[in-house]
């Protein structure tokens, strides 16, 4: 192959070579805006439609009951895994005190890793939605139901299963449209 037939195939590798880290760029690009953008935000739980994990919680110094997985038999509830450390359980208190004030479901808490008079000082300022709570002292059970951060909101139907999961704070539009229909859903089926 002859000069004037290399310079062709010279320029056209150092084009390559050239465009190559832009269209890297582009891809690279194009995945973190759709990562930004997808608003799928849902993580899937193996616990769904499966019976909560065997557990018996002692209740928060102060109150007087605790938790137990029998406890979750018999009617729809909602399950709240909180702490008085947790900033985003104080955004979404407000929704579960009103919620509780509705009585429309109980609503009971497993409380995360916390220090007795630090939850009733929690409950005391931000109002106190449930009906009973346990004391997850070491974090053992949250670890069974696999939480992965708080705060995390489970619907339990009446055979004591899980039905739907809310992983962080709920705000008003995922209460009302996203955790009260599986509640009433459950609800108008007997439970199931």
């Amino acid at each position: 192959m002859n000069a004037a037939e290399q310079a062709p195939r010279r320029r056209f590798r150092g084009r390559a070579l050239v465009l190559l880290p832009a269209a890297l760029f582009a891809a690279l690009a194009a995945a973190f805006y759709w990562g930004l953008m997808n608003a799928d935000d849902r993580l899937p739980s193996a616990l769904i439609d499966r019976a909560v994990p065997a557990f018996d919680l002692p209740p928060i110094e102060g109150r007087d009951d605790g938790l137990s997985s029998a406890d979750l038999q018999g009617e729809v509830s909602i399950v709240n895994v909180w702490a008085s450390w947790c900033v985003p359980c104080r955004v979404e208190m407000p929704l579960l005190v009103e919620l509780a004030a509705q009585d429309t479901v109980p609503i009971h808490g497993i409380n995360y890793k916390d220090a007795p008079e630090a939850a009733l000082a929690f409950l005391d300022e931000t109002g106190d939605p449930y009906t009973r709570i346990g004391a997850d002292r070491s974090g053992r059970v949250s670890i069974d139901w696999g939480v992965y951060g708080l705060p995390e909101t489970f619907v339990i139907n009446a055979q004591g299963r899980i039905a739907y999961k809310h992983v962080g704070a709920f705000d008003r539009r995922a209460l009302e449209q996203e955790i009260l229909p599986v509640v009433r859903r459950l609800q108008s089926e007997g439970g199931a």
